[in-house]
């Protein structure tokens, strides 16, 4: 998280030395407090190596001076429970293995949901950070439920040959982790400033008369957003002033129902309802509407009088501002002319399924198949496709005249001639079948 020490920028110096200081791991990702003795010097954005529990770390100095107290106070830590120390500046060796450890997190990342993976863990690795030393490895996780990774632990410190450790963070932390970019266009609030997440609830959204859209409240942890919180206190200090129990009016002919609210404008919009049928819409302020209901038998009239003397109100108002002219059967905009389909344009290609519909129902009235009639008008095609267009050789084939249709039963007579395509005369023809070769025989 980026951190602003204006007082060391602006080269002001503090009066008394403060010796404590905040350091920041993986471009502020962590942030911790230590002791930095004076010999050593080290003071806003150098780079240093502090003490760890078992080993050392290398992060830069966010804040020095009086700002840390200041920051201390914030987040209710105590100088007396400092342990670790600044032990000093970090040279080029320190660097180098800085470097070598970020770019093995990324690879260790992938490695290591591939074993919660092969071990059925129901967790989600979501980062991971090395210490400066490359003597240990903090895994971060989010879960639902409880888990025993002690099989996992085993797998990844044989695997990476580091220390393991296995933190649980929430939804919101990981997303500061992460990083990323919000709806405003702008860098998430919980990655640059936001250190404390507060519970939000949707009824931050109600009194800010926001539509209640999931998919619109929710940040990129799939949260209601944090930023919902910001403005709610203003929210609530100019609700203080407007009428309780006043989303139902009640009229000697009728009642008005509250449809919209405006907060800052303080404008309240109620519709009349007129029986069973709805009727016009009257915006009063909020004095006006404490009125109407200290009086409740006030007529619906009185209300079409509030708004009519609203609406003169704002014409005048707003006359001085705008001056336009009234254009009216001045700008004639032609319409637009539509080409619009005919009905029978589909009907002189011919329809298609209706022809073969047709033909169907012919083949079962001559009892043939649709695919022996698909083949014969295959061969009885005209010449002139055949030949490739030419019409001298397409004269001849032309002139040859058609074969009558056989009869109904697709069976003929004893004295006709043989009739219709190649086919039905090959079928008309059939031998009768002899008796089937004996094995002796079929070799011969």
């Amino acid at each position: 998280m980026s951190t602003y020490d204006w007082l060391t920028i602006q080269g002001v110096r503090d009066v008394a030395e403060q010796n404590y200081v905040e350091v920041s791991f993986k471009h502020g990702t962590r942030k911790d407090f230590y002791y930095c003795p004076p010999e050593i010097g080290a003071s806003t954005s150098d780079v240093v190596v502090v003490q760890t529990d078992k080993g050392f770390d290398t992060g830069y100095i966010t804040l020095s001076g009086e700002l840390v107290h200041a920051q201390m106070a914030k987040r209710d830590v105590k100088a007396s429970l400092i342990k670790y120390d600044v032990i000093r500046k970090a040279h080029d060796r320190d660097l180098e293995r800085l470097d070598e450890a970020r770019l093995l997190e990324k690879q260790t990342l992938v490695r290591a949901r591939v074993l919660a993976y092969a071990t059925e863990s129901p967790m989600k690795l979501s980062d991971v950070e090395y210490q400066g030393d490359l003597t240990k490895a903090t895994f971060f996780y989010t879960s639902e439920t409880r888990i025993d990774f002690r099989e996992l632990i085993k797998s990844l410190a044989r695997e990476f040959r580091v220390r393991v450790e296995m933190r649980q963070i929430g939804a919101r932390q990981e997303a500061g982790r992460l990083g990323g970019i919000g709806s405003c266009g702008r860098e998430l609030c919980c990655s640059t400033w936001l250190t404390d997440f507060k519970s939000v609830n949707t009824s931050a959204a109600r009194y800010q008369g926001l539509a209640l859209n999931q998919t619109k409240l929710s940040g990129q942890c799939g949260r209601l957003k944090c930023c919902l919180n910001f403005e709610l206190d203003t929210y609530l200090d100019a609700l203080s002033d407007f009428p309780k129990k006043a989303d139902k009016i009640k009229l000697p002919n009728g009642k008005a129902v509250l449809v919209k609210t405006d907060v800052f404008k303080r404008l309240m919009t109620y519709q009349i309802m007129e029986g069973r049928k709805r009727g016009p819409y009257v915006t009063m302020t909020v004095e006006q509407v404490h009125e109407v209901l200290k009086n409740p038998e006030a007529d619906v009239h009185t209300f079409i009088a509030i708004e009519s003397e609203r609406q003169t109100q704002l014409a005048e108002e707003t006359a001085d501002e705008h001056d336009y002219g009234d254009v009216t059967d001045v700008v004639d905009i032609p319409l637009e002319k539509r080409n619009r389909k005919k009905k029978g344009a589909r009907k002189k290609g011919g329809n298609r399924s209706g022809g073969q519909r047709d033909n169907a129902k012919q083949d079962r009235a001559s009892g043939g198949s649709s695919k022996s009639r698909n083949r014969s008008r295959s061969r009885n095609k005209p010449a002139s496709a055949k030949t490739g267009g030419d019409p001298a050789k397409a004269t001849k084939s032309s002139r040859r005249p058609k074969s009558p249709k056989s009869n109904q039963g697709g069976e003929s007579k004893p004295g006709d001639k043989p009739t219709g395509n190649r086919q039905s005369r090959n079928r008309n023809r059939r031998k009768p079948r002899g008796p089937k070769p004996g094995g002796g025989d079929s070799g011969k």
